[in-house]
């Protein structure tokens, strides 16, 4: 596996208290790791209460797709962490359909819960508190795949195309405050999530199924790839940054 380097090479988030939402493998984990070494305190959380997060950080179970879910983790990030400076919104995902008109409606608001309402649940009650201090940094995961027209996966692009328009809206709303909101769009990313949904969709042999051809920059990406690019936006080293997706892809999907 490629190793990728810490981009920041210091601590400059020490003093930071941060959350990170599925934290605990592929993306997530590698955000957590990243955002310890770079010495923030870290509090992650999944569904599962049997997961548990990178060495260092502190991990709480929790359903991030309902309301009641949201309104636990935000309370256990006051209680834990005593407020948060950076929120990372990473739980996401959806498995695929044989083509948009076969996605049923549970599966439907299945993705709009996770990929879109859950970082907007967690926002309201997590960047209040921001605002009153006039600092901190918002970070949503959407997918580079959100432009490309791929019909058993139209349930996740749509949701995610929601995250985005909203992340700019939010960005607009609370940059007056000091608070920073971007988008990261990671594209085909060696994760366990990541390969069992394309083996899945190999196996429902739907429109072009899986597509081996790598990137334009010859290889898939790294959980690292994509962490490098959080750290930088909840960096000092992006305070003029706001309102922005930054494609994390190696060209996978160019956008005009």
């Amino acid at each position: 596996m490629t190793t990728i380097e810490n981009v920041s090479g210091t601590r400059e988030l020490v003093g930071k208290r941060a959350l990170v939402t599925g934290g605990t493998r592929g993306i997530g984990a590698a955000v957590v790791r990243q955002l310890l070494d770079a010495g923030a305190e870290v509090l992650t959380t999944a569904r599962s209460a049997t997961s548990i997060g990178p060495a260092g950080s502190t991990f709480v179970a929790a359903d991030v797709r309902t309301r009641a879910g949201a309104e636990a983790l935000a309370a256990a990030a006051r209680e834990v962490l005593g407020g948060v400076d950076i929120l990372v919104h990473n739980a996401g995902g959806a498995g695929p359909y044989q083509g948009a008109l076969a996605i049923p409606d549970e599966a439907w608001q299945d993705a709009l819960d996770l990929n879109f309402l859950a970082s907007v649940r967690l926002d309201s009650l997590l960047a209040p508190a921001m605002r009153e201090r006039r600092s901190g940094a918002i970070v949503h995961i959407s997918s580079a795949a959100v432009p490309a027209v791929v019909p058993p996966f139209l349930h996740y692009t749509t949701a995610k195309a929601a995250l985005e328009n909203y992340s700019r809206g939010l960005a607009a709303e609370l940059a007056p405050f000091g608070i920073r909101v971007n988008t990261v769009s990671p594209g085909r990313t060696a994760t366990p999530g990541g390969e069992a949904t394309r083996e899945q969709w190999a196996r429902l042999e739907a429109g072009p199924g899986e597509d081996n051809t790598a990137p334009p920059l010859g290889r898939d990406g790294q959980p690292d790839d994509i962490a490098n690019a959080v750290l930088f936006l909840v960096s000092g080293k992006a305070s003029w940054l706001t309102g922005s997706s930054l494609v994390v892809d190696g060209g996978e999907f160019p956008r005009g």
